[in-house]
């Protein structure tokens, strides 16, 4: 049984009349007249006498117009329920980001939001990007902010911005003659990397051509900082890739190139499960985050994705 066929049953109660009824329900009398019958036929009972002129419900029928009517309503209230909790600012909301992320992007878009929406509270952790989606798929927490793609089929992404990757040198490092880096020129024994777990550090190593990080600068540095190798960088020892969010201009900008076209970039996106329905939420959040990044990290046509293999 179907939502329509009680609907089509409830008219044929209010009008007595099946072409009028179908009329009401904007169907033909023939398509209104077999789903009642369909019905009927489900059910086991006749709902309608139709000997009587004009129509009449049997005693039987009058019950079940009587429950379908509430169902109705009852399906009605659920969709104004559904459409409140998309369109509704409000609540509290888990929020997992990367390590990587959180100090530039926090700072720049979370003062204005919570000023912006006073009945939104979020709860905001910093994670893994494998945490993040198992917290996801878990119902953990409720929205991650990430890098992707992710090629996960219970994840939908939301892509907000393209970051590009940046060198970072020490001063008087002889790459800084370049005005513009080809990946060709960087040595992967040289380049500094977060540790393992780090989505950015497998990005930077597919950079330098994707090769196993072997250090040939005296020592091996597991780190989870970006900011501990700058400043590592700073004191002359190798060179890093930072994500351009990162920079300070004012004291960084001495040490950083930027690549020639087609500039390797990493999409960030808001992420949910499939199920997540709180499209006002994931808006707001997009809305927000954008108007604070640097307008030419929106546009995609901009730069191109590099490919992470």
């Amino acid at each position: 049984m179907t939502l329509q066929q009680f609907e089509y049953i409830i008219a044929l109660d209010e009008y007595r009349h099946y072409v009028t009824a179908a009329e009401h329900c904007f169907v033909s009398q023939p398509n209104l007249t077999m789903q009642v019958k369909k019905l009927e036929e489900e059910i086991g009972v006749r709902i309608f006498d139709r000997d009587k002129k004009p129509l009449q419900p049997t005693e039987i029928g009058k019950e079940i117009i009587l429950r379908a009517r509430q169902i109705l309503r009852e399906s009605k209230q659920l969709k104004e329920f559904v459409t409140h909790e998309k369109e509704a600012l409000e609540g509290e909301y888990t929020v997992g980001i990367i390590p990587t992320l959180a100090p530039y992007l926090l700072p720049q878009f979370l003062p204005s939001f919570i000023k912006e929406n006073p009945k939104i509270h979020l709860k905001i952790r910093e994670l893994q990007t494998s945490q993040i989606i198992s917290q996801l798929e878990n119902g953990i927490i409720d929205i991650g902010i990430l890098v992707t793609p992710l090629n996960e089929s219970a994840i939908r992404e939301v892509p907000v911005f393209y970051e590009p990757f940046l060198l970072y040198l020490p001063e008087n490092h002889r790459l800084l003659s370049e005005k513009l880096m080809l990946a060709d020129d960087l040595d992967p024994s040289e380049v500094l990397v977060l540790d393992e777990g780090h989505c950015f550090r497998e990005q930077a190593l597919s950079i330098c051509k994707g090769a196993k990080h072997g250090s040939s600068i005296g020592f091996e540095y597991q780190s989870g900082s970006i900011e501990a190798l700058k400043s590592l960088v700073q004191k002359g020892v190798g060179y890093t890739l930072v994500p351009e969010l990162s920079i300070n201009h004012v004291q960084d900008e001495i040490h950083i190139r930027r690549f020639s076209h087609p500039e390797p970039v990493r999409e960030v996106s808001i992420v949910v499960h499939n199920s997540y329905i709180k499209e006002s939420v994931i808006e707001r959040l997009k809305e927000t985050i954008q108007k604070v990044i640097p307008t030419q990290l929106l546009n995609k046509q901009s730069v191109v994705d590099f490919d992470w293999v």
